[in-house]
């Protein structure tokens, strides 16, 4: 983990030119973006600090100094939460989730199957935990074996996946970022170890996106699906913490009324009650 606050502060002072950030360039530049000494300077620190603290020996540093280097680097919300873990990860013992233990509970089942649009939940590492008839008509969960339902696997190692999405690399990017984020908040998680290790083995797309250190979080926005039965589908999507299980997250799409995918939806609904 040391490793990892070391990349990312890296990876994220590399972004900013040194006219973007006020200052004046000098000297030969061996790689682009800030130097270290002028992340110290903008954060108000020592550069032997800043050094410390980019080596993972910075452990004890304060919220002001975080938050001094995170205005200095302009990290964003969800940024600066991923360096506050990488600066200070649980301990392992705390960290490490145990196989099995991403259930639904009875009542959020209940919930989501009571949603008449198409819905799913995902727990820890993208995992799908559970879906209702119309998340099962858009995605097609249930046609997936039980213990590979995982988004990110599905959307890096099945070559379907570059046709259901056609803005494949924009959801590449978005889902490597939100596993970075878990990454940062669960360190020492054997299963997303794994995981990282696979899709690095066996999909060079994953290697590039994860080695930009990018984090995002997932909130709401828009995605097209290429529906084998009814064609393009324009969805908004909105995501939802599980109130008492922050890690569970419910996804929701959602179409304008009088839409082209609020018909494809009707019909898909249509074709599930014939069924």
């Amino acid at each position: 983990m040391d490793s990892d606050l070391g990349e990312f502060l890296r990876s994220r002072r590399s972004r900013i030119r040194p006219d973007e950030a006020g200052l004046r360039e000098y000297g030969r530049r061996r790689v682009p973006g800030l130097r270290r000494e002028e992340v110290a300077q903008l954060a108000g620190v020592s550069v032997d600090y800043y050094i410390r603290l980019e080596q993972g020996r910075g452990r004890n540093a304060s919220d002001a100094v975080l938050d001094a280097v995170a205005r200095a680097l302009r990290l964003t919300d969800p940024e600066r939460l991923h360096l506050y873990a990488l600066a200070r990860p649980v301990p392992a013992a705390r960290a490490v989730v145990a196989a099995g233990a991403d259930t639904l509970r009875p009542g959020a089942r209940l919930v989501l199957d009571a949603l008449t649009a198409p819905a799913f939940v995902l727990g820890r590492r993208m995992d799908v935990l559970a879906w209702n008839a119309m998340g099962d008509a858009v995605s097609g969960f249930a046609s997936v074996p039980e213990g590979e339902r995982n988004q990110a696997r599905y959307l890096f190692l099945d070559p379907a996946a570059s046709v259901l999405y056609p803005d494949w690399e924009e959801v590449a990017a978005e889902t490597v970022a939100f596993l970075r984020r878990d990454a940062g908040l669960h360190p020492g998680d054997p299963l997303l170890d794994a995981l990282v290790a696979e899709l690095s083995a066996r999909s060079e797309p994953f290697r590039r996106i994860w080695a930009t250190h990018t984090v995002r979080d997932k909130t709401h926005g828009d995605k097209r699906i290429q529906h084998p039965v009814v064609g393009l589908l324009e969805l908004g999507y909105e995501t939802l913490a599980l109130p008492g299980d922050p890690d569970q997250l419910l996804v929701v799409y959602t179409a304008a009324p009088g839409s082209a995918a609020a018909a494809g939806l009707a019909e898909l609904a249509a074709r599930a009650v014939l069924v």
